[in-house]
């Protein structure tokens, strides 16, 4: 099973990427410029392969909050909402620059609740997909934080971006969802407080004993967490595509993913 999974993801062809907050963003919130140059070119190189790649991107707030200089992501609604809007765009004129450097061109798609729920609506985003694919952009996904109050309170319908991406998978028809976080994948107990904690290379199955491998919230300057990525792989699997969680912290790291080294945690479709 893991055998099969493993020669598959090396020819995977439409591919959606999660990069969260963490791997965007310095330890101060500003922007990890030299992070996101090596993801614009790790995907630039697989887009180059003849992959379809689409970017699921949080990090809005974050950038957001970068540029006023905040430490503490803010508790008011409007605030939280003025954040997104600001670092959207920042975000979205970063990758822009970044991919035309390798001569790709970037697309925004924003989604809400609405937009996955009505049929004619998801209907509408599938072609958009389709249609930027065929042309050769990369679609860059975020949720709508600047109008959504269901989306940015994190759990009326997506959770947080790593559900995201694996509604996008599904909604697309993905062959495989790659989540780069901040640690290297799904450890049998939390890293941080356990020392002799193992890593989990693959899981065939998604039971009550590998949930409680899951542990809290992630960094301060994001929303998600180990909880939230289980639940994207289950999404994902049970859409029969294949998901991997990996370290962001180097993003050619999915170059070596695509050719079915060993890395990560990988959750095998089902």
């Amino acid at each position: 099973m893991e055998q099969r999974a493993r020669v598959e993801i090396t020819e995977a062809q439409r591919i959606v990427v999660k990069v969260g907050t963490s791997t965007l963003t310095h330890q101060n919130g500003k922007m990890n410029l030299a992070r996101m140059d090596r993801l614009a070119l790790a995907i630039s190189e697989l887009m180059n392969g003849d992959r379809e790649v689409i970017l699921v991107s949080s990090g809005a707030i974050g950038v957001g909050m970068g540029k006023f200089n905040l430490t503490r992501r803010p508790l008011g609604m409007g605030m939280k909402q003025a954040l997104a809007a600001v670092g959207q765009c920042e975000l979205m004129n970063i990758y822009s620059r970044l991919f035309a450097t390798y001569n790709h061109t970037v697309a925004q798609i924003l989604l809400t609740k609405t937009d996955v729920d009505d049929d004619l609506r998801r209907k509408n985003v599938m072609n958009t997909f389709k249609s930027l694919m065929e042309f050769g952009v990369l679609p860059i996904v975020n949720e709508n934080d600047s109008v959504s109050v269901d989306e940015i309170k994190s759990m009326m319908m997506f959770g947080d971006n790593d559900t995201l991406s694996a509604v996008v998978a599904k909604l697309v028809s993905a062959d495989l969802l790659i989540i780069l976080s901040d640690i290297d994948g799904l450890y049998d107990s939390n890293p941080k407080e356990n020392k002799e904690s193992k890593l989990i290379s693959v899981v065939e199955r998604l039971d009550d004993s590998i949930r409680e491998c899951a542990g809290g919230a992630g960094t301060k300057r994001g929303t998600g967490g180990m909880v939230t990525k289980l639940h994207a792989a289950e999404i994902a699997t049970k859409a029969g595509v294949n998901m991997i969680i990996a370290n962001g912290s180097d993003p050619m790291i999915l170059l070596d993913i695509l050719e079915g080294k060993d890395i990560g945690t990988l959750f095998i479709r089902q």
